[in-house]
C-alpha cells in the first residue's frame, strides 16, 4: 500500500539528505532554479584527486554519525478515513564538499552519495518494491548529489551561532540527473557544521509516474525530502 508512492519518495529522500549535507557550509554562491530539464547522470559521477582536494581552502566531510535522509509523501488508503504520510529513512550516507577561497564549491571535489537500496520504512513490501521496482537498486546502487553553489555561508566558518542557507546540486537518481535546490537550518559549533534541510517538487519533475495500485485511494502529487546532516572539517 503506498509502494510506488514511498518509492519515489525514498529516491528523493536519498537524493535530498545528500543535498543538505553539502549546503550546510558552503560559502556565497549563486543559486539556480530546480525547475531545469533533468540531463544525463555522466556529470554527477566523478572522483576526488588527492591534488584537488589539497587546493581547496575548506573540505566539509559526513561524519561516522548525525546524519539522516528521509522521503515523505501523503496518501489515503483504502479503508482509512485520513490521509497518511508515507517516509523511508536511511543513515547510509557519504561524501564531502570542498570550497576554494572565495567560498566557491569545487564541483570536481564535491559528492555526496546514498546507499539506495538501504531505505526502511514501515512496510516491508514497500521497502521491496522501492529498492527493486523504483530505485532499481541492484543495477544502480547509488543516489548521488553534486553540490554546485551555496549561499548563506562565508569563509572562514563561524565558530558559534546558526542561519539559513540554500544550496543548489546536480542530483542523480537511477541514470537521470537534474538540478535540485535544498533550504535548511545550519549551526556552527566547536568546528562542527550540523543541521537540517529539505526540497519539494512532483512526480513529473523526476520524469516518474504517480502511483496508481488498488489500494491507494490518492496519492499527493508533491515529493517532500528531507536531510539531517552533520559536517566535520578536513585536516
Amino acid at each position: 500500500m503506498g509502494v510506488q508512492m514511498i518509492g519515489r519518495r525514498s529516491i528523493f529522500v536519498a537524493v535530498a539528505v545528500l543535498a543538505i549535507s553539502a549546503c550546510s557550509r558552503g560559502g556565497p554562491n549563486t543559486a539556480f532554479a530546480s525547475s531545469s530539464t533533468p540531463t544525463s547522470s555522466a556529470t554527477a559521477q566523478h572522483s576526488v584527486t588527492p591534488a584537488s582536494v589539497n587546493g581547496a581552502a575548506l573540505r566539509l566531510v559526513l561524519a561516522s554519525t548525525g546524519n539522516a535522509a528521509r522521503y515523505r509523501v501523503r496518501e489515503r488508503l483504502m479503508g482509512h478515513d485520513f490521509d497518511n504520510d508515507a517516509i523511508g529513512e536511511t543513515k547510509n550516507l557519504t561524501g564531502a564538499i570542498s570550497f576554494d577561497s572565495n567560498g566557491k564549491v569545487i564541483r570536481e571535489t564535491s559528492k555526496f552519495t546514498v546507499d539506495a537500496g538501504s531505505f526502511v520504512s514501515d512496510k516491508d513490501r514497500r521497502d521491496g518494491f522501492v529498492r527493486g521496482r523504483l530505485l532499481e537498486a541492484d543495477e544502480y546502487p547509488m543516489v548521488v548529489l553534486v553540490p554546485t553553489n551555496v549561499r548563506g555561508m562565508a569563509i572562514p566558518l563561524p565558530t558559534t551561532g546558526s542561519r539559513p542557507f540554500e544550496m543548489t546540486g546536480d542530483l542523480t537518481v537511477r541514470g537521470v540527473t537534474r538540478p535540485t535546490t535544498w533550504n535548511g537550518t545550519v549551526q556552527f559549533k566547536d568546528g562542527t557544521v550540523s543541521g537540517s534541510a529539505a526540497t519539494a517538487f512532483t512526480f513529473n519533475d523526476i520524469q516518474m509516474e504517480q502511483p496508481r495500485v488498488p489500494v491507494l485511494l490518492s496519492v499527493a502529487d508533491t515529493i517532500r525530502l528531507e536531510i539531517n546532516f552533520n559536517l566535520v572539517q578536513q585536516r
